[in-house]
């Protein structure tokens, strides 16, 4: 027997029919609210700023040394992001030499429109920086450029966003 919208009826008048029915309704309902507000989310979502802050010297030896490079994340979101990972490529001399690669798994907050600072530790051979080696001695400056993904998790969900910043080091500080 088929009822007015054109639905088959079972012994118990239809009523399981129609409650699967509705079921099914509100299930894409929900799904298609949670895509849509995903879809919000992003889009209301502005990608944090990272830029190379410093460069440290923490010890110098016959074949090499170890630097601090300090990065900092500004946040322009009006809610704090809590960044979960930070991947990181250093590299020198128009991208010819690469100083560092890595990720930072440490959590950070970056609360709203504020920065903070990562400090990535970099172990380095003389012999693998060159021509950037050669640079820095001879003109006391170096052209980088720092680059690379960071994961945040907000208010409107998680982001892996990529950044890439290009500036100049000289020995007395970072010109941009």
């Amino acid at each position: 027997m088929t009822g007015g919208l054109g639905f088959q009826r079972g012994i118990d008048g239809g009523e399981i029919t129609m409650r699967k029915l509705v079921v099914a309704v509100a299930a894409a309902a929900v799904v298609t609210a949670g895509v849509a507000c995903s879809t919000l989310g992003r889009a209301g979502f502005e990608q944090p700023v990272v830029h190379l802050r410093d460069v440290k010297v923490r010890g110098l030896g016959l074949t090499g040394g170890s630097l601090d490079v300090l990065l900092s994340v500004y946040n322009p979101n009006h809610y704090r992001l809590d960044a979960t990972r930070l991947t990181y490529k250093v590299a020198l001399a128009g991208d010819s030499v690469t100083l560092a690669t890595g990720a930072l798994d440490s959590r950070f907050t970056v609360q709203d429109r504020d920065s903070t600072t990562v400090t990535i530790p970099v172990s380095f051979t003389y012999s693998g920086i060159g021509t950037a080696g050669k640079s820095i001695l001879g003109t006391g400056a170096v052209d980088y450029h720092v680059m690379g993904d960071v994961t945040v998790a907000s208010s409107v969900g998680n982001f892996t966003v990529p950044y890439s910043q290009t500036g100049r080091f000289t020995t007395t500080g970072v010109a941009r």
